[in-house]
């Protein structure tokens, strides 16, 4: 049927809607990837967000089992130009299409998304509405995303644990990725999942021998509440933070975090770490940052910076073992330039109970 969607402007686009819900609502953001949109629509990052792909054929090669980031999907709605109504690969077991409608995910295709993306950059990430009614709509009762907490929506809530190893790693569960899992398994580690508000004392109860705070969805200063338990912990274990886990860990030191206009979000983000030179194309998700000049007085300082923005991209504590990336270092969608990283914290975890960080 004919659907719309209504920017927070008050702006409407004209598209097909592939869903029985005839009003959606969520943060409009663009994602520049030209793959990976099995892996947006089950990051729980993206949850409360509706998804506007820039590329412009989207489903062409289905939707297979293994390239989940999650179980259940967590976008609030995908917004495309043009939907293949076929997947065309070997692995694919569904199309785009059927499996959105199977799950309930509104999709919308036949729209003008180079003019949406164009508005999202011009005047940043803002409210929208997918309907099929555009006329008297009105957000007053949609909290911005910014406002809500949503971590408690895709964190888990009871403790797991996955592999065996010589190293036991204890993931702070944010909303984190299934291949951020995956790749520390791959290493050998023992991995135990927790809830996101999970004590210092439960947590030393697990006897880890470091700690990694994931990616999630929303605005880190709506978890301020927890942040002296995540300084109490990167002060006792070894710590890496990815995405939401990186802001968080910024914030419990003393920085502070600022919403960019419309975010980075793809699986081409030019990455250059400041000891090296060395520049990786990353992939990334996101819509806050860590404000550099408010590093001061924290003990940390900037590891990685963005080439396009200058926008921090990664952290290194001059006292602590402590290190974080803005970026996805598993790499779902996206290049795998920053793996490695994985590598360095699995060195920290073997010097573990060292006063300093490494070089």
């Amino acid at each position: 049927m004919k659907g719309y969607v209504v920017l927070e402007t008050g702006e409407v686009f004209e598209g097909t809607l592939h869903s029985k819900s005839t009003e959606v609502y969520g943060e409009i953001v663009f994602f520049t990837g030209m793959s990976g949109y099995q892996e947006v629509l089950s990051d729980p990052s993206f949850k409360g967000q509706m998804v506007v792909f820039t590329y412009p054929l989207i489903g062409n090669y289905g939707v297979n089992d293994s390239d989940f980031e999650s179980i259940i999907p967590h976008v609030n709605a995908l917004v495309v130009s043009e939907l293949s109504n076929e997947g065309f690969h070997y692995e694919s077991c569904s199309s785009l299409l059927s499996y959105c409608e199977k799950q309930s995910i509104p999709l919308i295709s036949g729209v003008d998304t180079r003019a949406i993306v164009k508005r999202i950059r011009e005047q940043g990430d803002m409210r929208a509405i997918i309907t099929t009614d555009p006329s008297n709509l009105s957000f007053d009762h949609y909290l911005p995303l910014g406002q809500q907490e949503v971590v408690p929506m895709v964190s888990s809530s009871s403790i797991e644990t996955h592999g065996s190893g010589e190293h036991h790693v204890v993931m702070m569960d944010f909303g984190y990725k299934k291949s951020i899992l995956d790749s520390l398994l791959k290493l050998g580690n023992k991995v135990t999942v927790v809830p996101y508000d999970t004590t210092f004392e439960q947590i030393e109860q697990l006897q880890p021998d470091g700690i990694l705070y994931s990616n999630g969805p929303g605005n880190p200063k709506q978890l301020e509440y927890l942040l002296p338990t995540i300084k109490k912990v990167a002060e006792t274990f070894p710590t890496m933070g990815i995405c939401l886990g990186h802001q968080l860990l910024a914030l419990a030191f003393g920085a502070d975090t600022e919403k960019l206009t419309f975010g980075h979000r793809g699986a081409n983000q030019p990455v250059m770490d400041l000891s090296t030179n060395k520049v990786y194309m990353t992939s990334q998700n996101h819509s806050y940052v860590v404000n550099e000049q408010s590093l001061k007085d924290t003990g940390f300082e900037a590891k990685f910076v963005n080439i396009n923005d200058r926008s921090i991209e990664g952290l290194m504590h001059k006292e602590y073992p402590v290190f974080t990336v803005q970026f996805h270092p598993e790499a779902h969608p996206g290049p795998s330039d920053s793996e490695q990283l994985f590598y360095t914290f699995i060195e920290m975890l073997g010097n573990k109970g060292r006063e300093k960080a490494y070089a």
